[in-house]
């Protein structure tokens, strides 16, 4: 299942098992953070209670690890990658408070030896994906299907329901996926699934709802111009963080071309 998503991660691969309890992960890592083998995934945290598969980033990671530090200081780092400091989070502060608190894209797997409990989680606009269902007596989840499709016991059966939604709008909206038993995790949500449940249902950690209709929305129009130019100018910064060099795809369209002047 790892080796069908070399494409999404040329520069490094890994797999953990829990072989008592059923728990399994493969990762193909893309270093653009901490390229050295410190931000090599899954990784275990301190503690060694949680092991995560992170793909993605995040880009107030630094911000992040200065709090954790006012907590645990000094704290034994092993490397300066965002994986290690979401690991840490997690342990200090637990999933929902870390998720809401996170800037970046991204979807991870994170297992929990203490409890024996997988939890997905995706980043708030569903930037990056994540699958996730039951093959014959397995729960799989991956970040493309073709990974999935790789699962012994794989059948792959058309949901026809789902296919007349691709033909009325173009694409598969979430949750729903093509393949019958499997769906995607929506945006700024979770699932927690343990072993034994007979429904997992995803919580939702952040609302755009919420944010749209926050207390600046009576603001003048300057006044939200100049908040969107330093929102971007910020925006753009963080995103331009990565120990290999970047590059933007310029189409000469007022958006591509306002993110390259930033840059």
């Amino acid at each position: 299942m790892g080796a069908a998503l070399q494409h999404r991660g040329p520069d490094a691969s890994g797999s953990w098992a829990d072989a008592e309890h059923g728990y399994a992960v493969a990762f193909r890592r893309l270093a653009i953070i901490d390229i050295s083998e410190n931000g090599n995934q899954p990784m275990i945290s301190p503690s060694g209670r949680y092991v995560i598969a992170f793909n993605g980033e995040i880009y107030n990671h630094r911000a992040i690890r200065r709090q954790l530090e006012t907590i645990d200081n000094p704290h034994n780092w092993q490397g300066h990658c965002d994986t290690e400091v979401l690991l840490v989070a997690i342990e200090k502060w637990g999933v929902q408070k870390t998720l809401e608190d996170l800037d970046g894209m991204f979807a991870f797997a994170l297992w929990d030896r203490q409890e024996c409990r997988l939890i997905l989680a995706r980043d708030r606009f569903g930037e990056k994906p994540l699958y996730y269902g039951r093959v014959g007596n397995a729960i799989c989840f991956g970040s493309e299907l073709k990974a999935l499709a790789k699962y012994p016991g794989w059948h792959g059966a058309i949901n026809r329901n789902v296919a007349a939604l691709f033909l009325q709008y173009g694409y598969v909206p979430d949750p729903y996926c093509i393949f019958e038993g499997i769906q995607k995790l929506p945006p700024s949500h979770f699932v927690e699934i343990r072993r034994n449940a007979t429904r997992c249902v995803p919580v939702c950690y952040w609302s755009l709802k919420n944010v749209v209709e926050g207390p600046r929305r009576h603001s003048s129009e300057d006044f939200l111009l100049e908040e969107l130019h330093e929102h971007l100018k910020k925006s753009v910064r963080s995103r331009m963080e990565a120990d290999v060099p970047l590059g933007a795809l310029l189409s000469g369209g007022i958006d591509s071309s306002l993110i390259v002047a930033l840059m």
